[in-house]
């Protein structure tokens, strides 16, 4: 309210339904994502208590993949599912059972959390429910197949700085 008031100016005052609107948006969206939230973790407290994360792990991991092989499958998988959930679902949804994964596989936690924002982004721009995208969208004004091929040069620098963190895990470890 500050913020706008500095902005606009007396103008809110005079116009109080945008104000009331505002406040009704942000209820609305607030709510949204406490109930993701709490669908969230109350998904990461079953998968705990049921085991499902350590026996996810012990299934894949008993297959024996190469970390590389199991980094190609958690961005792959990260990326497909940020295809359907924002960033903090996805965090909060797949931390439980890939975490265990990554730790098993020899993966620092602290790399593998800066691998997790890593291809969080890179979710987060791509269709069909990115949100970045559609944020972007709205602010140039065109369609979302213009915007998502305008992003492909950012995905493909994301990968990128996935694959170099691969690579060389001390540029995420440092100074740890």
């Amino acid at each position: 309210i500050v913020l706008t008031l500095l902005v606009r100016g007396p103008r809110l005052v005079r116009r109080p339904r945008d104000l009331s609107a505002a406040l009704g948006e942000a209820t609305r969206t607030s709510a949204m994502l406490a109930l993701i939230l709490l669908g969230a973790l109350f998904f990461a407290k079953a998968v705990a208590l049921f085991g499902l994360a350590q026996s996810l792990a012990d299934s894949l991991l008993a297959l024996s993949p190469s970390p590389f092989v199991l980094f190609v499958l958690l961005l792959a998988g990260h990326v497909l599912a940020g295809m359907w959930l924002d960033g903090l679902s996805l965090i909060l949804i797949s931390v439980p059972v890939t975490l265990p994964l990554a730790r098993a596989a020899g993966f620092d936690p602290l790399w593998y959390g800066i691998f997790l924002v890593i291809t969080v982004e890179m979710a987060q721009i791509t269709p069909p429910v990115g949100f970045n995208l559609f944020i972007v969208r709205d602010l140039a004004d065109s369609s979302l197949a213009e915007t998502a091929r305008a992003a492909l040069p950012f995905f493909s620098l994301l990968a990128l700085v996935a694959l170099l963190l691969y690579v060389l895990p001390v540029l995420a470890l440092w100074p740890a």
